[in-house]
């Protein structure tokens, strides 16, 4: 809704192509990239899911005017990566036992949209830290050093959205692995710098990280550390840790018990107890449940649900 509401306050400006007003369109693109929470505090998943797209092309739409304006960049980014995760290959696992073909193609689109917001992200890193892209593959210590809290932001998305990409492209690009490290050091930094931003979304986003196996630096120890402070910072609203350490750790430990009560757990969060994010809520507790219905898929040992 605030999106549309944009559109018709400029729409003289977006239409007019030979004459358009820089000053104007980095007008709506500075109030497209203010946060709020018109669209998370919804309460219609579906609803969103349909809006997205054209959010997406109208973000494009102006980046192609102001394409080094870094918190559109940045935005662009994290909508690419919400709506490749959250959406797009949250349908691919749903069908995934049922219609494979189906969830394979949804899981290709997945992989484009994520990796597609990534290189907004990198744009967006580009602009303010130039050179940055190579030297963090080399030396991503000296490559972060000058980031500041102001770039907590732009840090996390760019961790998140490369994720999203190695997670979504799974087996057909096992290459995409080489750069896990490079999502670590982004989360890590943008911890470091401000680890209760965005309602503990980096310690949360770090559970992943450290659910990843010894081969790729992660740690359960530190999982389950940074579960408990996810859990701290959001005061226990959130379904996100819980469901986070179900997938990174229970799974992996084939721990069917400790799956089926950390998702339990998601499950029995109110959306109402936290309204300006009712819509992550929603999103993360379907996930939750469509992974205890397929429970049974996931682990070797049945064990029966009191």
């Amino acid at each position: 809704m605030r999106y549309f509401t944009v559109v018709i306050a400029f729409l003289p400006v977006l239409c007019g192509c030979a004459t358009v007003n820089s000053m104007a369109v980095k007008g709506v693109a500075n109030t497209l990239s203010e946060g709020g929470d018109t669209v998370t505090s919804h309460d219609d998943p579906d609803l969103i899911a349909g809006a997205m797209p054209f959010a997406l092309m109208l973000h494009e739409s102006l980046l192609a005017s102001v394409p080094t304006h870094e918190p559109l960049l940045t935005t662009t980014c994290s909508l690419f990566t919400q709506y490749a995760f959250g959406f797009v290959a949250a349908d691919s696992e749903a069908l995934k036992q049922d219609d494979y073909e189906r969830s394979k193609q949804l899981s290709d689109r997945a992989f484009k949209l994520a990796e597609r917001g990534r290189r907004y992200c990198w744009r967006g890193l580009e602009v303010k830290f130039r050179g940055i892209s190579e030297t963090l593959k080399s030396d991503a210590g000296r490559a972060l050093s000058p980031a500041r809290k102001e770039h907590v932001q732009l840090l996390y998305w760019s961790a998140a959205s490369l994720g999203a990409a190695i997670s979504t492209g799974g087996l057909n690009h096992p290459e995409l692995l080489i750069d896990w490290p490079v999502v670590r050091a982004l989360a890590e930094r943008a911890l470091a710098l401000d680890e209760t931003w965005s309602h503990g979304a980096i310690p949360e986003l770090m559970i992943t990280v450290e659910s990843q196996g010894e081969a790729l630096g992660g740690s359960e120890e530190r999982a389950r550390r940074y579960f408990a402070r996810a859990v701290e910072i959001q005061q226990g609203l959130s379904p996100g840790p819980y469901v986070a350490l179900a997938t990174g750790v229970a799974e992996s430990k084939q721990d069917r018990k400790e799956f089926v009560s950390l998702l339990d757990q998601a499950l029995a969060i109110d959306p109402e107890k936290d309204p300006g994010r009712r819509l992550v809520t929603l999103i993360t507790q379907k996930r939750a449940r469509l992974l205890l219905e397929h429970v049974d898929d996931l682990f070797l040992e049945p064990v029966p649900r009191p």
